[in-house]
Parts: C-alpha cells; structure tokens; sequence
C-alpha cells in the first residue's frame, strides 16, 4: 500500500534533518582543510578539484535527479563550504542582473562577494589590483563571435585564466509598459543587439538602437523612460521592476556566450590537471610565407586537438596579427608540452593566457 501524502511530508522532513547534519558535517571537514591550507599557503579555491568532485558524482549518480541538477546543487554545497575557509570576491561585469553575474553565480556558487564593475575594463582593473580575488569576463558568443575587448585586454594583462563557464544565453525585451507599442529606443549591449538584430528587424524596425556598457545597464536605463526598452535577462526584468514584454528574442535558438575566470598567478596558480583541460594561447608569427600553416605542425606531430583559433589586429601599423589558441590538454601532459614547446620556437610572441579545466 503506498504511503500517504502526510507520511511521505514526514519522511521528506526527517531526511532533511538528515542531509542538514551530513551538510554541517561537511563543512566542519570544509573548515579544517581551510586550516590546513592557510598554513600551507596553498588557494582555497580549486577549480579542478571541484570540477573532479561533481564529475564523479554523475558517474555515480542513480537517479532520478539529473546531471546537470547534480552539478548546480554541489556546486552551491561546495561554494558554502568554501566561504567558511574564506569568503570569495568576484568582480563581473555589471550592474547587478547581467548575464556576467549569472556565470559568476554559476561557477562559484552564490556564496560569494559580488563587485559589480561598469565595463571589461574595470574587471579587469578591479582584479589586478586585488580589489577582487577573481573576474568574470564574456569572451566569446556562439553567434557573434569573440568579445574583442576582453581578447585585447588578455594580451597585456597580468592576469591569467583560471576557469571558464558557459550559458545558454536568452535574451528578452525588457519595459516599464507591457506592450511593444511606442518604442523609441531600444539599449543593450552592442553584442546583444547584433544577436536579435533579426528580431528587431522584424518587429521594431523604426526603434534606434542604442548601445549600453552591459544589458542589464541597459535595463536601468530604460527603467527611467518608458519610451525605452532594453534586452536583457530576467534576472535584470526583476532587479529594475521592468515587464518582460518578449521572452527569448535572439535570432539563435542555441545563443551561448562564454566566459573566462581570471585571476593574478598569486591568487591562484595554473591548476593542476583534471583530466579533461584547455589552454589558451596568444602568439604571432613572423610575417613570411607559410608561417601560419606552421603553427598548426607541432599540434598535429604530436597529437593535440585545437579547439579555436582567431586573430586579432597587432595595431602596429604593419598588418600583423595575433593569433588567439585553444588546445585541448595540460602542459603536465608530455605529449602537449612537447607541442607547445615546438611551437614557441616558431612564435615571434607567444603567452600562455592560463590552462584550467573545461566545463562540460
């Protein structure tokens, strides 16, 4: 005979006293191996131990909880855990409510310091300063391309990449009125606006179109005139009380954007192999025939997969480049450091931007 609805209330409740002692439990140990690492001088956060924790537990998972529901619940466990060894202050993008802060929030866990940042370059300030011990950057969207900004400002930043997150991207029109009707303007970040350029096309062709430093300023902007509209989240839609007027506007069902977590080398060294990893690279080559083609040799020879390549103007007058990699590997893996080490020897410039493990 199958229980009742009030004996299964009761069994829910008392598992969770259960799971509320295993999760104190749990963060008592998440506390004494802050202890032990303060002493060591070792980094409180360690992206490939968490990112070999939650793999593990997917392998191992029965059911009927999904994977991914797995992930986000651990992830949220592992972030409360680490603010008791010691709080983490993220700079992202802002205001609060952009897509920035939503893969800060999905890669650390909520229980961090959020600094909300004006534009890129502030993130990147803000971090190398030490203002914040990590950043959140946007650095590559599935319909547009890079972000230029935060490509340009790798090459001469004392940072380095330490992590990446990615987010199925929804974009949505955003208004103090409920309705599509009297739009004079609509603002949003520049990359925003080109991946529903079809969309506004379609249904707000005589709209101007305004460039914002983010969506979400976006939003607050047009939360003063209700004559304006923006493209933003529904995280932004709630912290500006605006209606969503369009759910989902971008042209491109699968709309991702990618985001790189930075940090100083001090903060936090190159992680340690997790077993499925990434390096991204920038390097130039001198300009003579073949030379590209060149650099594609030392990975074949040995074996390494290249997962992006992009180039980005030298801006010295010249029409040199410089080419942006990502490799699949770690430099701890013999076969890929002989690749990279083959490949410095061609490059005029070469950095490595950081190695860290790839999200799934």
């Amino acid at each position: 005979m199958s229980k009742t609805l009030a004996e299964l209330r009761v069994a829910i409740d008392s598992l969770d006293q259960e799971l509320l002692a295993l999760l104190n439990h749990r963060a008592s140990l998440a506390r004494d191996v802050g202890e032990i690492k303060r002493a060591e001088g070792s980094p409180v956060f360690r992206p490939e131990r968490e990112a070999q924790v939650i793999q593990n537990l997917q392998e191992g998972n029965p059911g009927p909880l999904k994977d991914n529901s797995v992930a986000t619940i651990w992830r949220e466990i592992m972030s409360a855990c680490r603010a008791l060894e010691a709080p983490q202050r993220v700079a992202f993008l802002g205001p609060t409510g952009t897509f920035t802060e939503q893969a800060a929030l999905q890669f650390f866990g909520s229980s961090i310091d959020r600094l909300p940042c004006a534009t890129i370059d502030e993130v990147f300030r803000t971090t190398a300063a030490g203002s914040a011990q990590f950043g959140v950057v946007p650095i590559e969207n599935s319909t547009e391309g890079v972000i230029s900004r935060s490509l340009d400002l790798l090459l001469g930043s004392p940072l380095h990449i330490v992590g990446e997150t990615s987010l199925l991207v929804r974009h949505n029109l955003l208004r103090k009125v409920d309705s599509l009707e009297g739009i004079d303007a609509v603002y949003a970040h520049p990359q925003a606006l080109a991946q529903c350029q079809g969309w506004l096309n379609t249904h707000l062709p005589d709209a101007d179109r305004r460039a914002a430093s983010s969506n979400a300023e976006g939003a607050r902007l047009a939360a003063s005139n209700p004559a304006w509209a923006a493209i933003a989240s529904e995280r932004a839609a709630s912290e500006f009380g605006l209606h969503i007027v369009t759910h989902a506007i971008q042209d491109d069902v699968f709309n991702r954007t990618r985001f790189a977590i930075v940090c100083l080398p001090q903060t936090m060294p190159m992680p340690p192999a997790s077993g499925n990893d990434c390096i991204s690279l920038i390097v130039s080559v001198p300009n003579r025939p073949g030379a590209v083609h060149d650099l594609l040799v030392p990975l074949k020879t040995h074996g390494v997969s290249m997962t992006r390549f992009e180039s980005r103007p030298a801006r010295s007058g010249q029409w040199e480049y410089y080419f942006y990699i990502d490799v699949q590997g770690h430099p701890s893996q013999p076969h890929v450091a002989s690749a990279l080490k083959d490949l410095q020897g061609l490059c005029a410039f070469y950095k490595m931007l950081g190695t860290y493990p790839i999200t799934a």
